[in-house]
């Protein structure tokens, strides 16, 4: 009799949870429904393959170069004059060149580094691979909407558009660096366009026309990928929403001030962080157009060149740049964290 007493007790606690889970109420704590042994097992069967190759490929070098930048890099000892193997633990001496700026004397001891030496450039190149990425990744976000928006009206021919907007995207940036550096030669294209606004004799060589065409090439190539990331959120907004608009008497600016923004912010959002990650890494661009002369080295760039005379100084380098994109990305996903995250669900909405 007790054992058929205790059935519909059991139905009645199933159908409540049942009901609370359609409707969207989520568990009170201590009553989570737990993973099924047998799925919790497969799950950790399948994930640690994962786990382990990426700790392999991403992990690994990570280590290494960070116990490489507490190690002497081989040459001459400036203090006996003799030649040093390299390997030696050196404290943070690495460290202390790149962030400090401080070179070995003859003697022993360090000093300011002289001018034109690669740590001399290091907080001018910090300097400048934020100002590209602010800079270029402002003007692609901008130009990509306006691109995307374009791409996202129908009409006539859209699919040979949105085919050939890609092409500048499509193009190995070697290329494109070289394309535009034909385009920046003197007499070039660019020099003829900017006499047509009474602008002559531009030195695209010099610090801030070298700046300028970096910026506007990498622009030029990188803006359909903005525009692609931003096609693919408004693709995801209901047309019935702006024809509501419309009948409301919404206008043109307010429908994308009230509609489109809002709804397309987590599709910019990632394109944001992708770029501005791309960017604050960007090497092969710069260095092809200028060879990061003239105050325009990235991060990038001053650790290719510090691996021809010092691996061990240009790992401690390497772990400074991880380090600053590491904190511009969590700086970034913390900003834009609300835009890419659903909000949870009130507890006891319906």
């Amino acid at each position: 009799m007790s054992h058929m007493q205790s059935v519909p007790e059991f139905d009645q606690q199933t159908a409540l949870a049942k009901e609370a889970e359609l409707a969207g109420v989520p568990p009170e704590p201590g009553k989570r429904k737990k993973i099924a042994t047998g799925e919790g097992r497969l799950a950790f069967f399948l994930v640690t393959p994962t786990v382990i190759l990426l700790a392999l490929i991403v992990g690994y070098p990570i280590v290494r170069a960070i116990i490489s930048s507490f190690q002497k890099d081989p040459g001459l000892n400036p203090a006996t004059g003799f030649f040093n193997q390299g390997g030696q633990f050196a404290g943070f001496e690495n460290y202390k060149h790149w962030l400090l700026e401080q070179c070995p004397k003859p003697g022993g001891g360090t000093a300011k580094c002289p001018p034109g030496s690669l740590a001399s450039q290091f907080w001018a190149s910090v300097g400048f691979t934020l100002g590209v990425t602010i800079v270029a990744v402002a003007l692609e976000t901008v130009l990509g909407m306006i691109m995307a928006l374009m791409m996202h009206k129908a009409f006539k021919g859209r699919g040979v558009i949105r085919a050939a907007i890609l092409i500048p995207w499509a193009i190995p940036t070697a290329v494109s660096a070289k394309l535009w550096q034909v385009i920046y030669a003197p007499d070039g294209l660019a020099d003829k366009v900017a006499g047509w606004f009474g602008i002559s004799n531009i030195q695209w060589n010099e610090k801030w026309p070298a700046r300028f065409a970096i910026v506007f090439t990498d622009t030029w190539k990188t803006t359909p990928f903005m525009a692609l990331l931003i096609l693919a959120g408004l693709q995801g907004i209901p047309d019935e929403l702006y024809e509501s608009a419309k009948v409301d008497g919404a206008s043109a600016w307010q429908r994308f001030w009230r509609i489109t923004l809002p709804l397309v912010k987590p599709a910019l959002a990632v394109a944001l962080i992708f770029r501005s990650l791309d960017t604050l890494r960007m090497f092969d661009l710069p260095y092809i157009l200028t060879g990061g002369a003239n105050g325009t080295a990235t991060l990038s760039i001053l650790v290719v060149k510090q691996i021809q005379s010092g691996q061990n100084s240009a790992s401690a380098l390497s772990t400074i740049t991880f380090i600053f994109i590491f904190a511009c990305a969590f700086l970034l996903v913390k900003a834009l964290g609300a835009s890419i995250m659903p909000k949870p669900a009130a507890k006891g909405r319906k």
